[in-house]
């Protein structure tokens, strides 16, 4: 039946919980530290950017937050698991399938969607890398500003919400039924993306939560399928129940980080 050309059932659109995690603390993130510290302008990191690994702080941090989602009740534990392809992501969630926190039948789905934002040529530069090797992008972020500004080669914030949306599609696909309980593990600037899409932000909105802090390693931002919602007339809401939440890690005594991901001038 319909009523104005509208359907009286609508189809449920989210699972019941949605987490989406950024991944503990990477080698990458420590060598970063080390360049802003001695002012350098080149990050020194041997490996690709998808083949660093955690750090032995994102190990303890990762083991932390497999932890905490243990010790949930089995009706409360992920039931399926996203993961970026990049291989820090991927421990990360690896941690939490293996140590008990998620649903017996959960299992990894590594997704290219999720990657880290590509940064092109600014790649392993730090913001002075930046200022001095290209001066011509530092200026045109400035003006431009880091959601649209986009690095040759690489992406800006809008290129990776393109296709973190049919991530979102994805999940409304497969993952909506009652019952069902999403982790996804994925990088900084897609924790923020995924706030922008699934609150309806604008720019400056999702940029000033940006400003305010950085997601920390393995920090947890959680919705719950909005229990006001009717099924029957209304696609449903996620509401936030947490973000950049940090107490899994502070109550097993691990490290809590959150220098955010390189470079430091096109995040």
């Amino acid at each position: 039946m319909t009523t104005n050309g509208t359907s009286s059932t609508t189809k449920r659109r989210w699972p019941d919980r949605l987490w989406i995690v950024r991944h503990g603390e990477s080698s990458g993130n420590v060598a970063r530290d080390a360049a802003d510290a001695g002012g350098l302008a080149f990050i020194d990191i041997a490996e690709r950017d998808m083949d660093v690994p955690l750090s032995a702080r994102g190990q303890q941090q990762s083991r932390a937050l497999a932890r905490w989602f243990a010790a949930l009740p089995a009706d409360e534990q992920p039931t399926a698991v996203l993961s970026s392809t990049y291989l820090r992501a991927r421990q990360t969630a690896e941690q939490v399938i293996q140590r008990g926190g998620t649903h017996r039948d959960a299992a990894l789905v590594l997704d290219e969607r999720l990657r880290e934002k590509e940064f092109g040529i600014l790649d392993r530069l730090t913001r002075l890398g930046i200022e001095q090797r290209f001066p011509d992008q530092a200026e045109a972020r400035t003006r431009v500003g880091k959601f649209y500004h986009r690095p040759p080669g690489g992406e800006s914030w809008c290129d990776v919400i393109l296709r973190l949306r049919s991530v979102l599609d994805t999940v409304s696909l497969h993952y909506s039924q009652p019952g069902s309980r999403v982790l996804i593990v994925a990088h900084q600037v897609i924790v923020l993306c995924f706030r922008y899409l699934v609150e309806e932000m604008t720019e400056e909105q999702v940029l000033a939560i940006d400003r305010q802090s950085d997601v920390v390693n393995c920090g947890v931002t959680e919705y719950a399928l909005d229990a006001s919602s009717d099924a029957a007339t209304d696609p449903q809401r996620l509401s936030l129940v947490r973000y950049n939440f940090a107490a899994p890690l502070e109550q097993a005594g691990a490290p809590v980080t959150a220098s955010p991901d390189r470079p430091a001038g096109a995040r």
